[in-house]
């Protein structure tokens, strides 16, 4: 259902993206998704998928990156500003890659937010007692295991900071200094970035988890 969902929307966000631009604002981007059958429920659960797929990339591509920095670390001879090129490149891809996991977050959190402010209302549009507090109870229960997933993706989105900006030290460094003795210096300090990486791939894999527990409720 939701990968339908997610093709399906494919076809029609560039239009809404141009509401949102065109003047709009986030009230008149729910309004027009929800008159085309997309409910707030619905995008929560199709940026989380996006949220942690972006998370899934951004992890191998930290563990690619890593492995070349050792590599090309382990100077053997060569042509040093093939070398450098290479080491930017994946410097570069992982920016990238940590840019689409802020993104991700950021849009999860603002549909979060609409759907409980929105259910939080509508609750006072029971009639029904029993119905009202069954509701009040499920938005309880959602609250909470989102709380648990958007803290699982802020712990790993912070992690990312330290690990990109070592590598922009190193790619920076061997830019003005593209000789065998730059680069071995560089070894001792590649020590520490394995560390931070370690960190940030296990971190990555508990919010990952969370995530995909948050969807399977969302669906059930």
């Amino acid at each position: 259902m939701y990968q339908s969902l997610l093709s399906k929307m494919g076809i029609i966000i560039t239009g809404m993206v141009l509401v949102m631009i065109c003047g709009g604002c986030q009230t008149a981007y729910y309004g027009a998704m929800e008159k085309l059958g997309y409910h707030k429920r619905d995008l929560l659960v199709s940026d989380v998928q996006k949220a942690r797929d972006s998370q899934e990339e951004a992890k191998d591509q930290f563990k690619t990156a890593f492995e070349q920095f050792s590599t090309v670390l382990n100077f053997e001879g060569g042509e040093l500003q093939d070398k450098y090129e290479k080491l930017n490149a994946e410097y570069e891809r992982s920016e990238s890659k940590a840019q689409a996991v802020h993104d991700r977050i950021a849009s999860v959190e603002n549909v979060s937010e609409a759907l409980f402010d929105e259910w939080e209302l509508e609750l006072h549009q029971y009639s029904n007692a029993s119905l009202r507090r069954a509701s009040q109870q499920k938005l309880e229960q959602t609250r909470k295991q989102y709380g648990q997933l958007i803290k699982a993706m802020k712990r790993a989105e912070t992690k990312m900071e330290p690990v990109i900006a070592a590598f922009k030290d190193q790619v920076l460094f061997l830019k003005h200094n593209l000789n065998a003795q730059a680069i071995a210096s560089l070894k001792q300090e590649l020590v520490s970035v394995e560390g931070n990486i370690s960190s940030l791939i296990k971190d990555m894999e508990k919010s990952i988890k969370e995530a995909d527990s948050f969807i399977a409720a969302m669906q059930e």
